[in-house]
């Protein structure tokens, strides 16, 4: 038991040392890492598509987690390329088929910049967001009809 304790406790510190030195400065780009692609990917995401997305957002900073759509129960509807969402996010969720999920780093410039986001986003803070793709209402598909 004590032997579970301590590695416990270790790999928790271990994780907190990761985040505990990372430079937001260090993000410059956006950085888009596909994680999970379905095997049926006909119809990708493109502006004027209608979007649910199921999202967990985290400090690029220290790991710690400021926002999520999974612990309301509900994915977040937007409008691509509508304005409606951070740039990272209108550049990172481009070309995303149905149930893809990608690990989304944003630089503060394509997040909130200088002004952060209340309390809960600091100035300059660089973003990283885990997105899952739950709902494409496609604008080409109706294009095609």
């Amino acid at each position: 038991m004590r032997f579970q304790f301590v590695a416990l406790a270790t790999s928790l510190l271990s994780a907190a040392f990761v985040y505990a030195d990372r430079d937001n400065s260090a993000v410059t780009d956006l950085l888009i890492d596909t994680t999970y692609t379905p095997a049926d990917c006909t119809v990708k995401s493109a502006n004027g598509d209608k979007l649910q997305v199921h999202y967990t957002g985290k400090l690029y900073s220290n790991g710690n987690k400021f926002d999520s759509s999974l612990d309301r129960g509900q994915p977040l509807p937007l409008t691509l390329g509508a304005g409606m969402v951070i740039s990272g996010w209108e550049e990172g969720l481009l070309g995303m088929c149905l149930n893809e999920k990608r690990t989304l780093t944003i630089p503060s410039a394509k997040a909130y910049g200088s002004r952060g986001f209340g309390q809960v986003i600091p100035p300059n803070s660089a973003l990283v967001f885990d997105v899952e793709l739950v709902g494409l209402d496609s604008k080409a598909k109706k294009d095609e009809l």
